[in-house]
């Protein structure tokens, strides 16, 4: 890599394709900033217009990204792009390529950047509720809201991945060639949020495990039955879809935080919650429960609550809504307006 002089802000969204990246790039676009998005799919139109770039690619090959970030001179990665816990059940070692070696891929290039530049390069990353991992439902309830160092013991190969390239990130961030006589003066700069499930109104599920909530959504605003594959009385914590745009914009523009890691969220609810609220407003929806058991499993092992008091400490994370707000002020109106017939 040869540039000598950090660029204007140029930020690269891997994963654009995605329910996170629309929203993160709509929020985004400003006169100041480059947006450059990527993904192994289509960008939708109504992403791809905001974007002064676009690359169709695959976060594996690493001379594509090499490619990618010097053509752009990038010194703000969001890095979106994963297979999700369900799908990776059914692949797990090409999630492993996607999900770990193309996340290393682009931590060793944003340290080069870093070095090249002579500031560091920021690099965002969202991980998941899924790197942690409690054997039962009765230590799942008697746990409570987990803090980020408790019951690391994921049994996906997504929450596998995710919690890896956790560790990788800070060790590129804060260790990176610690005993080498040449170490780098600028160290990329790694911060990344564990995300709860995270319900979008505008956009259709993309078949995550948590997405049972927004299938039940979808379904019901469109009056349609749903067989939810999860029980009833299934708790995880939850969040909106402008609320994590707002956290992942809000963790890249404060100044260094002290920790790498950050649990965030804004309420926990079952899926009966959910299930009894959303009757209220669809009642034409039809909601019943068929567990699957394995999908079931994965959401069993996943906390039942998250503590956000780091967050909320060190960089003024605050959640905007609970389940009923969220319900009445963002989601149904958000879906209605979606479904609503065009004339």
């Amino acid at each position: 890599m040869t540039p000598s002089t950090a660029p204007r802000r140029s930020v690269l969204v891997t994963g654009a394709a995605g329910e996170i990246g629309h929203g993160l790039i709509s929020s985004m676009r400003a006169d100041d900033v480059s947006i450059v998005a990527m993904d192994l799919r289509e960008v939708p139109d109504e992403t791809r217009k905001l974007c002064d770039a676009v690359h169709l690619g695959d976060v594996c090959d690493k001379n594509f990204l090499e490619h990618v970030l010097t053509m752009h001179e990038t010194n703000e990665i969001y890095h979106l792009a994963a297979l999700l816990s369900s799908r990776a059940e059914h692949v797990p070692e090409t999630a492993h390529d996607v999900n770990v070696q193309g996340t290393y891929h682009l931590l060793r290039l944003a340290a080069r950047l870093s070095e090249s530049w002579g500031s560091r390069v920021k690099f965002i990353f969202p991980s998941t509720i899924a790197v942690y991992g409690i054997r039962t439902v009765e230590d799942k309830m008697q746990a409570g809201a987990l803090r980020e160092n408790e019951h690391l013991s994921p049994i996906t190969m997504y929450g596998a991945n995710k919690l890896y390239c956790e560790s990788l990130g800070r060790y590129y961030s804060r260790h990176y060639r610690q005993v080498a006589k040449g170490r780098p003066e600028h160290l990329l700069d790694f911060r990344c949020l564990r995300l709860p499930g995270v319900i979008a109104a505008e956009t259709r599920p993309s078949g995550g495990t948590s997405d049972y909530v927004p299938e039940m959504l979808h379904a019901a605003a469109k009056g349609e039955d749903y067989a939810c594959f999860v029980r009833e009385d299934t708790t995880i914590p939850w969040m909106t879809m402008p609320e994590c745009v707002e956290a992942v914009l809000r963790i890249a523009q404060i100044d260094t935080p002290p920790h790498a890691v950050y649990n965030i969220g804004s309420f926990s609810a079952s899926a009966g919650d959910f299930a009894a609220l959303i009757r209220k407003y669809f009642p034409e929806g039809n909601i019943t429960f068929e567990p699957d058991e394995g999908r079931q499993a994965l959401v069993d092992s996943w906390p039942r609550d998250v503590d956000c008091s780091s967050a909320r400490n060190d960089w003024g994370f605050q959640q905007k809504w609970g389940l009923e707000a969220a319900m009445e002020e963002y989601i149904v109106p958000a879906i209605r307006k979606h479904y609503a017939p065009t004339t």
